[in-house]
């Protein structure tokens, strides 16, 4: 199976990626999950694997084929149509395609090509020629770079103010393969090799294929360290390289003038889009009479089903883009039944009260607080505010009754905005994200609060061997199908608690 995880990309922020032990392999890190579903798109194109959710070998025959195998977009390994041996052949090819080791796949490809077509199987032959012509179009659209060099990536960083890019080229057989950008912020003016050095360490902490040569721009710190380790961690010798003359310099010299172009263009569309935003917080402020620009704003938003697994959350917009690292979801806790003011009530309190008290929260106290809901809500929340003694200006979101954007209120009148102005459109931003927001929070509790409490039905079935088999299963559909041998087989579950569950799930009506 091959999935993708949306990663997305920041030098400083390594733990955003983790590598688990569970026997998959990894590739990567992407710059972005863009990248990383374009690949998918290819290989399943190309090798045709399955997408499906079906779980094999359990489901194999169960089944006939979907679609895709139809129109030759999947070899059906649900219903047999392939073997095990030929499935795991393939993805030793998908394997080498991503490490970007095409002259070995062509040359494989070509031979069995020849094979089928003597022993006359001219189908199989044709669908091995379609796979070659695809692998060999897009190998020819990757630039050679070097006929001697092989395999290398490259490291080059250009700068520029606070703002420094850094571009790595993937060299595999002397062709540029791929290459990325990653955007870092200089605020402490450190040296290149300063930040070379901890881009080196951050990136090959989480990559799992590290060429035997890299390629850095300048001599960075503690080298013969980071080599060592490199080498540790791929098992074999792995050599960093600072050119200075011939063909790598030249190659050096090409990513630095890709980097410096990638920074320029980065910069003037950061530019463009502070001054859009800060024109449309200029205009929101000369709207509610701010006395300050709404430099931080947070919305709030309640969702719940009949006031069953009530959820209230907040979205922060800061420098009028939003800062989802700042969103919070809060499961509610004091209030009973489907009561929206009383949610309200507590969700901004325990927002407030972490910022006024200084403990682990929201730190800086918002310039603007926007509500999902009409007068009731604001006069609620003002409330909140008056306790804590707070002057922070509240609007309500209100929306027509379409579920539209409508307009902004206050607790006791309703302002005029123009529905074509840059304002309305970015207050229609702010309440769609925090109602999908409010959304997603609740459907995730729901969801849990679900499973949680069909498998608090099963005598001997307490917390721990819940989440046991939630690790192990994922879903409940998957539990409620296992067999009692397949619940059995699961570490933390004994015999007798398998077949209760087993039981559980196949005799009620």
């Amino acid at each position: 199976e091959i999935t993708c995880r949306d990663w997305s990309s920041d030098v400083c922020s390594s733990d955003l990626r983790k590598v688990e032990n569970d026997g998959a392999r990894y590739f990567g890190p992407y710059l972005s999950s863009f990248v990383v579903r374009e690949t998918i798109d290819v290989v399943k194109k190309i090798f045709a694997v399955r997408s499906c959710n079906k779980n094999l070998p359990r489901d194999v025959g169960k089944s006939r084929p979907c679609l895709n195998y139809h129109i030759n977009q999947c070899t059906a390994p649900c219903d047999n149509k392939i073997s095990q041996q030929e499935y795991k052949a393939v993805f030793s090819e998908i394997l080498s395609f991503i490490e970007g080791n095409h002259t070995d796949i062509i040359k494989s490809l070509k031979e069995q090509m020849n094979e089928a077509s003597q022993r006359l199987e001219f189908e199989r032959a044709a669908k091995l020629r379609d796979k070659l012509l695809a692998i060999s179009k897009l190998s020819e659209k990757q630039k050679i770079v070097s006929t001697t060099l092989g395999n290398q990536d490259v490291i080059a960083l250009a700068q520029d103010g606070n703002t420094a890019c850094i571009q790595i080229f993937f060299i595999r057989s002397g062709k540029l393969v791929g290459r990325e950008s990653y955007f870092v912020k200089n605020e402490d003016k450190s040296k290149k090799s300063q930040l070379l050095t901890e881009f080196v360490k951050q990136y090959y902490a989480m990559a799992t294929h590290i060429p035997k040569s890299i390629l850095i721009q300048v001599q960075i710190e503690d080298f013969r360290l980071i080599e060592k380790w490199l080498s540790e961690k791929s098992g074999s010798a792995i050599k960093l390289v600072f050119p200075q003359r011939g063909e790598k310099l030249s190659i050096m010299n090409m990513a630095i003038k890709n980097a410096t172009e990638e920074l320029s263009q980065y910069l003037i569309k950061n530019d463009a889009f502070k001054r859009k935003k800060n024109s449309v917080l200029f205009e929101l402020k000369d709207l509610l009479g701010l006395k300050e620009f709404p430099m931080r704003i947070e919305a709030f938003d309640i969702s719940n089903i009949s006031g069953e697994d009530s959820v209230g959350v907040c979205v922060v917009f800061e420098n009028g883009i939003p800062k989802k690292s700042d969103y919070k979801k809060f499961n509610i806790r004091s209030v009973k039944g489907a009561d929206d003011y009383g949610s309200m009530k507590e969700v901004v309190y325990r927002r407030i009260s972490n910022g006024v008290e200084g403990e682990k929260g929201f730190t800086p106290l918002p310039d603007l607080l926007l509500i999902d809901g009409g007068k009731g809500h604001v006069g609620t929340v003002a409330e909140v505010l008056d306790f804590f003694g707070l002057e922070l200006p509240v609007y309500g979101l209100v929306k027509d009754d379409k579920h539209r954007t409508r307009g902004l209120v206050t607790a006791d009148s309703e302002l005029s905005v123009k529905m074509q102005s840059a304002v309305f459109n970015f207050l229609t931003t702010i309440q769609d994200e925090v109602h999908r927001f409010a959304i997603e929070s609740h459907r995730k509790r729901h969801k849990k609060s679900v499973i949680t409490s069909e498998l608090e039905k099963i005598e001997g079935v307490g917390e721990k061997r819940r989440a046991i088999l939630l690790k192990h299963f994922k879903t409940i559909k998957a539990i409620k199908q296992a067999k009692a041998d397949e619940l059995a087989a699961v570490q933390g579950i004994d015999r007798r608690t398998a077949e209760k569950i087993y039981y559980y799930f196949n005799n009620e009506v």
